[in-house]
């Protein structure tokens, strides 16, 4: 697969200075990458879930930076602080998890990252031009944010933290503030990010930014915000821009409707797929998780019809084109589960024991293996996410 680079600014960052103690600093970070910690430096034998270690061992620094080596940047994103984030709580990993939070609030969010003082992280750190390393594009993701919080919110409860829950409240805040936005003739949405996503009438909107359990675990555990109603809208936006039940990565709001999205047409690709990932997370006692699922059922359709899944697919016709790389089918394992489809369960299972094995004899792809841990760890087992968007995980020890 080839590197794979957000088409438009977004962002996510958090980090707790109290909780993580000499973190690195900015300028030191700027040095050439260190190497990725081991295993060993960063969770013992006790860990249970090999998939997160390898991913840990490959892409995770010892300062706890997440790098994307498929890009000449040698990049991190917010995204990929956020997702590592959630990976660890879900390993019960909470000395990883305070590494992330340590490098994205001191390299993200410029040390401006404690609840009376949250700075929305930038979405993109890396090498510059010059050959140091900084901050690449200084918007943030609201994608990534969401997740942050989440993370943060969940951690709290899990771990037992008022200051991971302290945070993840106040970044919530911070979201509603700069990143929703109240649409006429629609109500609270998500930017994609604070800045560039507004020209004019028209909105820029991106489907898979909107996880319907992370909407629900924000309105449970940080109550007053728009969660609930964004969740709402989310649904209206994907049954809207999927008329023939596929997603596209990107989308618009104009003169009180959802369009196509002007910049990028309605393909759905990379970023839509994690449409399909969400809806299969998403507790089946959730109103909004059958009708999501509904929504999406032509990808369901098409790998029945065909035994794959389009690497690109003009949303508003349903032509598609390629084959999906075999990360597709990590992201596509939960959403086969969720509709009770085994035999698209069955193909995704054999094809993710094949993206098991293209570890060797090749480096990993960062964006492979964060699906991959993904789907798998929810069809393993290893987590799930309750009616009210609660993160469960299979806990059976910690990661030390």
């Amino acid at each position: 697969m080839q590197a794979r680079l957000k088409p438009t600014p977004a962002a996510l960052v958090f980090g707790v200075a109290a909780l993580v103690s000499g973190a690195t600093s900015a300028a030191a970070a700027t040095a050439t990458p260190a190497p990725s910690a081991s295993p060993t430096q960063t969770q013992t034998g006790a860990c249970d879930w090999p998939s997160y270690r390898t991913f840990v061992a490959r892409f995770v620094q010892a300062d706890g930076r997440v790098i994307d080596f498929s890009t000449p940047t040698q990049q991190t994103t917010s995204e990929g602080q956020s997702y590592a984030m959630f990976f660890a709580l879900v390993a019960n990993d909470r000395a990883t998890f305070d590494r992330l939070l340590g490098w994205t609030r001191t390299n993200l969010a410029a040390n401006q990252f404690d609840p009376a003082n949250v700075r929305l992280p930038s979405w993109q750190w890396g090498k510059k031009p010059d050959g140091t390393f900084g901050v690449l594009d200084p918007n943030s993701a609201s994608d990534s944010d969401l997740w942050i919080a989440y993370d943060l919110l969940q951690a709290g409860r899990l771990w037992k933290e008022l200051a991971y829950t302290k945070l993840g409240e106040a970044l919530a805040a911070q979201i509603a503030r700069t990143e929703v936005s109240d649409l006429a003739g629609l109500g609270p949405m998500l930017l994609p990010g604070p800045k560039g996503f507004k020209n004019g009438a028209v909105t820029r909107l991106n489907p898979s930014y909107l996880p319907l359990p992370v909407l629900r675990g924000l309105a449970h555990d940080a109550p007053g915000g728009p969660w609930n109603r964004l969740a709402d809208n989310a649904l209206k936006l994907v049954k809207t821009t999927s008329p023939r039940g596929f997603a596209p990565d990107w989308a618009a709001w104009r003169a009180g409707q959802f369009v196509v999205d002007p910049k990028n047409g309605d393909i759905g690709s990379y970023d839509a797929i994690r449409v399909y990932l969400w809806a299969g997370l998403a507790a089946s006692a959730d109103p909004l998780a059958k009708p999501w699922l509904a929504a999406l059922d032509g990808m369901r359709e098409r790998v029945a019809q065909t035994g794959i899944p389009p690497e690109k697919v003009a949303a508003t016709t349903g032509v598609g084109t390629g084959e999906g790389p075999l990360s597709y089918w990590a992201a596509l394992a939960p959403y086969f589960r969720a509709l009770g489809d085994e035999r698209g369960l069955g193909l995704a299972r054999t094809h993710l024991a094949a993206l098991d094995a293209t570890g060797q004899g090749r480096d990993p792809v960062y964006y492979d293996r964060v699906l991959g841990l993904f789907g798998t760890g929810s069809i393993d087992g290893r987590y799930r996410f309750d009616e009210a968007g609660r993160l469960v995980p299979s806990w059976r020890n910690a990661c030390d």
